[in-house]
């Protein structure tokens, strides 16, 4: 079940910006081409070097268009060009401008630029133990001696992970060209013993080469944002990988639930309850049979009268941590009709197995109208 699913609505949270972005600073950048141009006069080569880095020169109307001839999920190019990764529980993807340089050996004048973005685009799945990642690179000008040049890479990975399959070959450029690769990555974790979970983080790097050239420019390198696969889930055995996005429970109250959820909206505004959508205090899952009972019986004890057809509601949950018991007792309760209690938990229940919410996993609760 996903998020939206908890509800009657088919909008989603908004993808969340991720930490990893591209590192290399422009002075970084200008160091390292002025080394390989120095090697290339030390070699007494005659022939241009060329200098890849991440870049901010094309202008804001080029990237658009590079952006709408090569579609990318909307999410995504909704940011535009700004060098971020943009992640959802099981996806992650970013535009990232940057340039490729040509200099004359013995001057170090500029006789050539090509201008592009990288497109990054993984995915993973709640219950398979790999994921894939897909770069590609776009053509947005070229001029000079940086025309007709060529695109070429591999994939690493680092951590709980293993390349299973690496494909960027040699491809050209250009306006109606786009060189890509494409990776897949398996955590290393094992199905046994059950509780384990590792991290993985999957890197593109790639060089471009022209026959004008004396050598392949340097290698660029994009890392995706880690990636956490598990065979610690409550439910089921099988191992799957998530990415580092805190997933949102929604319900609605014009929904299927409209009682749980207007009870939840009074403890998160009027009592100021955490785990509020949008906020910065969270709910954290609790798996421990016991603690969850003793949770649910100081919030809502057998002494409490139910009128007929309905059923005590306790917020925060009684699986998290924030719970009547295990949060210090700071919760509220609030008799609601039965069935919606009980098909509004069943919901929670699939929302944690959905999004792979292990003990102690951040989560919000978002209310809709």
């Amino acid at each position: 079940m996903t998020t939206a699913q908890a509800s009657t609505t088919t909008s989603t949270p908004a993808p969340a910006p991720a930490a990893i972005t591209p590192t290399t600073t422009a002075a970084q950048a200008k160091t390292a081409c002025d080394a390989r141009l120095k090697a290339a006069r030390d070699a007494s080569s005659a022939k241009p070097v060329a200098c890849a880095s991440w870049g901010t020169a094309a202008s804001a109307a080029d990237l658009r268009a590079a952006i709408t001839a090569w579609p990318t999920p909307n999410w995504c190019d909704d940011h535009g060009a700004n060098n971020t990764w943009y992640v959802t529980r099981f996806k992650a993807c970013g535009v990232f401008k940057a340039d490729v340089t040509v200099h004359d050996v013995r001057t170090g004048r500029v006789i050539g630029k090509m201008h592009y973005l990288t497109v990054g685009y993984s995915y993973s799945k709640r219950d398979i133990k790999a994921w894939a990642y897909q770069v590609e690179l776009l053509q947005v000008s070229a001029s000079g001696a940086a025309v007709g040049s060529s695109a070429n890479g591999k994939g690493t990975c680092a951590g709980k992970c293993k390349v299973t399959d690496s494909k960027f070959p040699s491809q050209a450029m250009g306006k109606d060209k786009e060189a890509v690769g494409q990776f897949f990555f398996d955590t290393t974790i094992s199905a046994r013993p059950k509780g384990s979970k590792g991290q993985g983080q999957g890197t593109a790097h790639w060089n471009f080469t022209n026959p004008r050239w004396a050598a392949p420019t340097n290698d660029i390198t994009l890392s995706l944002p880690v990636v956490r696969c598990d065979n610690a889930l409550p439910g089921t055995s099988k191992i799957g990988c998530v990415m580092p996005y805190i997933p949102v429970m929604m319900y609605a109250k014009s929904g299927e639930y409209p009682e749980l959820a207007k009870h939840i909206e009074y403890a998160q505004n009027t009592k100021h309850l955490p785990g509020k959508y949008s906020s910065t205090k969270y709910l954290t899952r609790l798996t421990d049979k016991t603690k969850i009972r003793q949770n649910r019986d100081k919030a809502c004890p057998s002494s409490r009268h139910r009128p007929a057809g309905k059923q005590c509601d306790e917020y925060p949950f009684a699986s998290t941590w924030q719970g009547a018991s295990t949060g210090g007792g700071n919760f509220s309760w609030r008799m609601i009709n039965a069935t919606q209690n009980e098909d509004g938990g069943k919901a929670l229940g699939r929302f944690y197995l959905y999004n792979r919410v292990l003990e102690k996993d951040k989560f919000q609760v978002w209310i809709k109208p």
